[in-house]
């Protein structure tokens, strides 16, 4: 058993009266407090972060999609022709993601994020009974790795999960995530047969919700 040790005694006040160091250090404790439960509510910021002043932008010239922010209620990268990145699976295979005459859903995820952590497992739940359909490809892209986090390396993570989809790393700039305008996690990109952007989503997500993305795709 571990012994808390004792508190340091309180100097230069009446008995009782709390020092203003440590009414200082609590108002940043609540502080921080605060902005966790407003990030668990709202999904994982990522460390490219939302531009936050409810605008947006078009695509770039480099053919990254304009970040993405739900409370704008047309997202103008749908219709826009998704950019064409490469990233390894943890296995070393090269997988590129393009217009390629195939409809996707691409799902961002990071190992730290709580909300990603619940959503892999009910996902994979869900594809055990419902194998996704052959018109549309599942590809999973591990991003924002952190060593110092939990559930690093994340190719262990998913494979506790029992996760099948095939999955490639993002750089450690996050590169993948920023071409497709990622703010938060997990994050979905529902893409038709022709490359386009049909729908985008972030945040934890039910298997109706799902099944949606996967209609979209099929157009």
């Amino acid at each position: 058993m571990t012994t808390a040790p004792a508190s340091p005694a309180a100097t230069g006040g009446a008995t009782g009266r709390r020092p203003k160091a440590r009414r200082v250090r609590t108002a940043a404790l609540l502080a921080t407090v605060a902005a966790a439960l407003v990030a668990l509510l709202v999904g994982c910021g990522s460390d490219s972060g939302a531009s936050g002043d409810g605008t947006t932008t078009a695509a770039t010239a480099d053919g990254s999609l304009p970040k993405f922010d739900a409370t704008v209620a047309d997202d103008p990268a749908v219709g826009t022709t998704i950019p064409t990145v490469t990233g390894d699976t943890f296995d070393g295979d090269s997988v590129t993601i393009e217009a390629d005459g195939k409809a996707k859903l691409l799902m961002f995820v990071a190992h730290w994020c709580p909300h990603c952590q619940r959503e892999v497992p009910l996902l994979k739940a869900y594809l055990d009974d419902n194998p996704m359909p052959d018109d549309v490809e599942l590809i999973t892209i591990s991003t924002n790795v952190a060593a110092n986090a939990v559930n690093y390396p994340p190719q262990e993570w998913l494979e506790r999960e029992g996760w099948q989809a095939t999955t490639i790393q993002d750089d450690d700039k996050s590169s993948i995530a920023a071409k497709f305008g990622l703010t938060s996690f997990p994050y979905f990109v529902a893409v038709d047969a022709d490359g386009k952007v049909v729908q985008r989503t972030s945040g934890e997500i039910s298997t109706d919700e799902f099944e949606a993305l996967i209609a979209a795709a099929q157009g």
